[in-house]
C-alpha cells in the first residue's frame, strides 16, 4: 500500500475511530494503538490495530518503524473531568506522563508532525463570546489543566526538538457515523445528547442542571460539532504539517450554539418519543454559553462544519443508538 501511514493514539475510541475511517477513505493507512481500557476493538477496523498503551515505548517504536508513520495524532487520554477532580494523579499520569513518553518515543523514531487532541475546557469560565484562540486560559479541572500542559508540551517540543503540531480545541463532540458503523458509547455516559437519547428508550432520566441560567430558556447553551467534521478537522489538521505547515492552535466548534431544552426538543422530534428529564440545582463551574470563534479553523485548515446542524447530529446519533438497542448483539458497531 503506498499510503501515507498515521498512527492514531487511541484510534479505538469516539472521535479517533472516526477520524481513522475518514483517513482510510482518503487513501492513508491509520494505524491504531489503543489499551483498550476505555476503546473498543470493533470500532478499530479501518487498519492495523495494535492493543497497548502510548507509555509502551518498545511498541512504539516498532510501530513507528514497521509502518513507517510520518504523522500521529494524539486522542489517547482519560476524560471525565469529575473523576479528574477525584482522582487527579491518574490524570496526570496517563494524559501527560505517558504522552511525555509517546512523544519521546515517536521523536527518536523520527516522526515530528503531531496533531492533538485538545480541549475547548482549557478556557474554562468566560464572559465574552464567541471564544477566540487568544482567551484566556482558566483550565477548573486537573482533566482541563492536562490538555492545557500538554499544549505547552507540545510548544517547548517544538522550539527544542524541531517538532511541529497543531492542537485542535474542539467544543461538544456530537452525532454519529452517517453509515452507521460508529458511535457514541462511554461508560458511563456523560454526554447530553446519548443521554436524551436512551431517555426514549426506556433507560433512565435525564437531568437537567438548572434552568435558571441568563439564556434564552433558561438552560446551558453549548457548541455542537458533529464527530465526522471533527475527523475531517483532523486529516486537514495532519496535511497542514506535511505540507510544511507551523505549529498552530485552533477551536473546532460552529460558532453557534443551542441550549439544553433545544437539544431535549430535537431528540423528541426526531425520535418521536418523550424525553424523560427532570431539572436539578446547577452544577459548579457551568458556564451559561460556550460558543467557539471558529475563523481560525477556516483560514489556516480551510475547514468548514458539513454535518453540524443540531437536527443532523441528533439523526445520525437516534439511528445508531436506536440500532443499537434494537440488535445488542451487534457490539462491533461501538
Amino acid at each position: 500500500m503506498n499510503a501515507k501511514s498515521i498512527l492514531i493514539a487511541g484510534g479505538a475510541g469516539y472521535i479517533g475511530s472516526h477520524t481513522a475511517k475518514l483517513l482510510a477513505r482518503r487513501n492513508y493507512q491509520p494505524v491504531v494503538l489503543d489499551n483498550l481500557i476505555t476503546g473498543h476493538q470493533g470500532a478499530a477496523r479501518f487498519g492495523p490495530f495494535y492493543q497497548g498503551g502510548i507509555e509502551q515505548s518498545e511498541l512504539v517504536a516498532r510501530i513507528a518503524r514497521e509502518h513507517d508513520i510520518s504523522s500521529a495524532v494524539l486522542f489517547a487520554a482519560h476524560a471525565y473531568v469529575g473523576e479528574s477532580v477525584q482522582n487527579p494523579g491518574k490524570y496526570y499520569r496517563n494524559n501527560v506522563a505517558q504522552s511525555i513518553a509517546l512523544l519521546d518515543t515517536l521523536l527518536a523514531a523520527g516522526v515530528r508532525q503531531v496533531v492533538f487532541s485538545s480541549s475547548c475546557s482549557v478556557y474554562g469560565l468566560q464572559t465574552q463570546m464567541p471564544i477566540t484562540e487568544d482567551s484566556s486560559l482558566d483550565p477548573l479541572s486537573p482533566y482541563a489543566e492536562s490538555k492545557m500542559f500538554m499544549e505547552r508540551m507540545l510548544h517547548w517540543y517544538g522550539k527544542a526538538y524541531g517538532l511541529r503540531s497543531v492542537s485542535l480545541r474542539y467544543f461538544n463532540a456530537a452525532g454519529a457515523d452517517p453509515e452507521g458503523e460508529l458511535g457514541e458509547c462511554h461508560d458511563p455516559e456523560t454526554h447530553l445528547i446519548p443521554l436524551a437519547i436512551s431517555s426514549t428508550l426506556g433507560k433512565g432520566e435525564l437531568q437537567v442542571f438548572g434552568d435558571d441560567y441568563p439564556t434564552p430558556d433558561g438552560t446551558c447553551i453549548r457548541d455542537y460539532v458533529h464527530v465526522s467534521d471533527l475527523g475531517e478537522a483532523h486529516i486537514l489538521a495532519v496535511e497542514h504539517l506535511q505540507n510544511g505547515g507551523a505549529s498552530d492552535t485552533i477551536n473546532l466548534g460552529t460558532g453557534t450554539g443551542n441550549s439544553v431544552l433545544e437539544v431535549i426538543r430535537t431528540v423528541q422530534d426526531i425520535s418521536g418519543r418523550p424525553v424523560l428529564y427532570r431539572t436539578v440545582p446547577r452544577r459548579q463551574g457551568d458556564a451559561p454559553v460556550l460558543v467557539a470563534d471558529r475563523q481560525k479553523a477556516l483560514r489556516v485548515l480551510g475547514w468548514k462544519p458539513q454535518s453540524s446542524e443540531l437536527k443532523t447530529i441528533v439523526e445520525t446519533a437516534w439511528q445508531w443508538h436506536f440500532r443499537r438497542a434494537a440488535l445488542p448483539s451487534v457490539r462491533s458497531s461501538r
